[in-house]
């Protein structure tokens, strides 16, 4: 077996690595330490720039085996991390593994750890069909006095549990409808009084469907075998003003209209909803857009390529690159194999992909996706560096169960 190496800061670049550093108070120094030393860089043989289409091919030379004897289903291995922006982000302990097929049923964020940013992951009923995803609390509402984090992780934890209380024997459950059901609860919680938030969730099944709602400036890319298979693009009303399910107070209404004026407001049938195919070791990512404003689909491909071969979860075969037989114990949350701090592959990829975020978003020097969106909009503005926001990941890595394992 291979345990998992030890992250700290897993796999920084040396330029971000050095603002990483600079910025040490945001990040937990017995963690950082190791990371400030020289480094020499790795030599690149991933796959450069993604351009900006929808989909893209995949290294991957076979189909699943679901047509085989022997398959059973798809596991979904759910790990997550994040950070809120005004805290010290510490890879030991923010982070959470999440055992679709063990007692626990869901999981929602706690406050603060993740600031304005939250998650979530839940079983669908009885079935092994599992939900997840991701809400970024909209920080604009800060200037009415609002905090916006009562709504997303409102959010967050009323769709969990229109999951965990759905009934498929019944009904399909749909993403649309997770979606739908989280809005709703918050709309009827008299303690959330206003505020928005965007999303970007999933419904997966053991089938290997994938359905994704996208509202806003979330979202998610899905890795295939060192390639980007596919990756969702932001909801935007202009620019840095994204899509938003809200509550709008009354009197922030009145006044609005008073002026001439309407607030804008975004419902759940306004997402963008993508149905996909997940394949044995597939690697899902669902962010919050602390993430997308800091690093691109092919940063993540790099980051997450190098980590998955590293620990023999993606090995090079006679066919090319193929997923290793080592995934399922690497994923498994019940098995011995794992790094130091009893994390599995899933959270140790979400904690390298936090850690690497935030470390860009504290980076002065290297333009991140925001600044050269702002250059794009306003060519004479100055901005430069990453985006300093709350960061939140969600990482699935799709397991293919079979019979003699199941």
């Amino acid at each position: 077996m291979h345990p998992l190496k030890s992250i700290g800061i897993l796999g920084l670049s040396p330029i971000l690595q050095s603002s990483a550093c600079r910025f040490a108070p945001l990040f937990s120094q017995q963690d950082l330490r190791p990371q400030c030393l020289p480094l020499n860089p790795q030599p690149n043989n991933i796959l450069g720039d993604v351009r900006s289409s929808s989909r893209l091919y995949s290294t991957s030379l076979s189909r699943p085996s679901a047509k085989s004897p022997q398959f059973v289903g798809f596991d979904y291995r759910v790990g997550a991390s994040f950070s809120a922006k005004n805290r010290r982000f510490n890879p030991l302990r923010d982070f959470f593994s999440f055992d679709p097929a063990g007692a626990e049923k869901e999981f929602v964020t706690g406050r603060p750890s993740s600031g304005q940013d939250a998650f979530f992951a839940s079983r669908i009923g009885n079935s092994s069909n599992v939900a997840f995803g991701v809400a970024d609390g909209v920080g604009g509402w800060s200037d009415s006095g609002i905090d916006s984090a009562h709504f997303s992780h409102g959010l967050c934890r009323y769709m969990a549990k229109s999951a965990r209380e759905a009934d498929e024997s019944v009904q399909k459950f749909t993403v649309r409808e997770l979606l739908q059901k989280g809005y709703e609860g918050v709309v009827e919680d008299r303690f959330i009084t206003g505020g928005g938030s965007t999303a970007c969730v999933a419904v997966a099944g053991t089938n290997g469907n994938l359905e994704v709602a996208n509202l806003g400036d979330s979202g998610f890319v899905q890795l295939r075998l060192n390639a980007v298979h596919h990756y969702s693009n932001p909801q935007t009303h202009a620019f840095n003003t994204p899509y938003q399910l809200s509550i709008i107070p009354p009197k922030i209404l009145a006044r609005s209209r008073a002026l001439g004026g309407e607030p804008l407001r975004d419902f759940p049938r306004d997402a963008s909803v993508t149905s996909h195919q997940v394949r044995h070791g597939d690697v899902l990512i669902f962010a919050t857009d602390g993430v997308w404003d800091n690093l691109s689909a092919s940063d993540l491909l790099k980051l997450v390529g190098r980590q998955m071969k590293d620990v023999e979860a993606w090995v090079l075969g006679e066919k090319g690159l193929q997923v290793g037989d080592l995934l399922s114990n690497l994923t498994n949350p019940n098995s011995g194999t794992k790094q130091p701090g009893n994390n599995t592959l899933q959270s140790a990829l979400a904690v390298s992909v936090t850690a690497e975020a935030k470390s860009a978003s504290l980076n002065t020097k290297v333009d991140g996706p925001f600044a050269r969106e702002v250059h794009k909009w306003f060519p004479n503005d100055n901005y430069r560096g990453g985006k300093v926001d709350d960061i939140c990941v969600v990482v699935v890595v799709v397991v293919e169960r079979n019979k003699e394992k199941s």
